[in-house]
């Protein structure tokens, strides 16, 4: 007969893991997802610049605020979703 302390202290195959690993990918894939809206924002600010050719850059500013905005808007949003 195992004694009741090795009995506790194997491991359940069919647990949930540890979610300290669930927690890391999900704030890593929030930490991407933000820096992809910012990059789309500056980066569609500087195409319009370009074409736009004005001397100041008034598209890259704006659209880059924009985008910083809605990356932390969309964030606040899914973590208090979940």
């Amino acid at each position: 007969m195992i004694p009741m302390e090795e009995q506790e202290n194997k491991k359940d195959p069919n647990k949930i893991p540890d979610k300290g690993l669930q927690s890391f990918a999900k704030y890593s894939g929030i930490a991407f997802q933000m820096a992809g809206i910012i990059f789309l924002g500056t980066f569609g600010g500087m195409k319009l610049d370009k074409l736009t050719g004005w001397k100041t850059p008034v598209f890259t500013i704006i659209l880059s605020l924009l985008g910083v905005f809605a990356a932390i808007w969309i964030t606040i949003k899914d973590l208090i979703k979940k």
